[in-house]
């Protein structure tokens, strides 16, 4: 919920979400005895009684939602992913390094190029692989005498024409890092595919000539048979089902088909995911759908029907942490944060190493 009132901070302020915590929402949680997260989560669906928050605003009931989590672990003198979970794993990270689509100014049109470090022993030596490929990344930028400015979530983002030759850099990268690609390091692609449709059902995917579900098909197939890509999310547009379902017949085996905007993080559009085996794998953002317990329930749906569950930041995003506990709490495959800059990115791999330290010779990695 935003004010779109353009005299502050040009429409984006949300003095109006405040207003309903300290006021509408304040009211109905004092003096409650909460005894559990679904309680106090319950009331604020009960509040609000729209299906998108659109009366309190998903902002406000997700910050009281997430405040009383917190405010729990405090209470019971424990770590906050240990107040939201019984079994842990550390996430493998999806580390952005190229920036392309509308987190960019190049003409890349896929929007993130990210890499994985599959080998890594642990969360320590994933950081620490991923930083040596974004460093050698770096190097053959400037030895090309390209820009090494990085793009809203931290990745580079050069002045690249083509999707192939993103992937060529990344390959060097990880090479002159020593490291194997498709072996030690994977590479995952977010399509971010709503941006490139037009109205027609064609896709702008490899250049901003528009071409064929078909076509499109047969690229990321050319894509991933010739580069080390193991992930690919939102592939296709939101509502374009019978595409996510042809890919995921075709490719779902060998990669990651992973629905963002498809799913929202919403147990609806995931359920009929599931039944269409629409995807393979979910991004899961607690501020699409508003409140915890609805984000937990989204992933226990998604485990039960064997996705990967990816934790995931979002453009907008501040120092808190929240999601980093989370992964861990979920024992969620993979993490999804942003690259090795910009604090409010590398806030949340500093807290999933302090959480690697507090679980000592108990930590391990997911698996995918």
């Amino acid at each position: 919920m935003r004010d779109k009132d353009l005299k502050k901070f040009l429409g984006k302020s949300v003095n109006k979400a405040v207003e309903n915590i300290n006021k509408k929402i304040c009211t109905q949680l004092k003096n409650l005895l909460a005894n559990n997260q679904e309680q106090i989560d319950k009331v604020l669906l009960e509040l609000d009684g729209s299906e998108n928050k659109t009366n309190l605003g998903a902002n406000a009931t997700l910050a009281v939602s997430l405040a009383y989590a917190k405010c729990s672990a405090i209470e019971n003198q424990i770590s906050l992913f240990k107040n939201l979970g019984k079994s842990y794993s550390l996430p493998i990270p999806l580390m952005n390094i190229i920036n392309g689509g509308v987190h960019a100014d190049n003409d890349l049109n896929i929007q993130e190029f990210m890499i994985r470090p599959d080998s890594a022993k642990n969360f320590m030596d994933a950081i620490e692989k991923c930083f040596l490929v974004i460093q050698n990344l770096k190097k053959l930028l400037k030895s090309k005498k390209m820009l090494t400015n990085v793009g809203d979530e931290g990745g580079f983002a050069p002045s690249i024409n083509t999707n192939e030759e993103a992937l060529e850099l990344i390959v060097q990268a990880i090479e002159k890092s020593d490291l194997k690609p498709g072996n030690d390091i994977v590479i995952c692609l977010d399509v971010a595919a709503n941006e490139l449709i037009n109205d027609k059902g064609e896709y702008s995917i490899q250049s901003k000539t528009f071409t064929s579900v078909v076509d499109v098909l047969n690229y990321y197939q050319k894509l991933t048979s010739k580069y080390p890509i193991k992930s690919i999310e939102d592939p296709f547009a939101e509502d374009d089902w019978e595409s996510w379902k042809k890919m995921t017949n075709i490719l779902g085996k060998k990669i990651q088909i992973v629905g963002d905007d498809l799913f929202v993080t919403n147990t609806k559009r995931l359920k009929k995911g599931i039944l269409e085996k629409s995807a393979n794998s979910i991004l899961v953002k607690p501020n699409q759908i508003g409140t915890l317990t609805e984000t937990l329930e989204v992933i226990e749906m998604a485990k039960k029907a064997n996705f990967n569950t990816i934790i995931s930041h979002r453009s907008g995003d501040t120092e808190d942490t929240f999601i980093a506990d989370l992964a861990v709490a979920t024992m969620s495959s993979q993490i999804k944060t942003g690259s090795l800059a910009r604090s409010e990115r590398v806030a949340k791999y500093n807290r999933l190493l302090r959480v690697e330290e507090e679980l000592g010779n108990q930590a391990k990695m997911a698996r995918i």
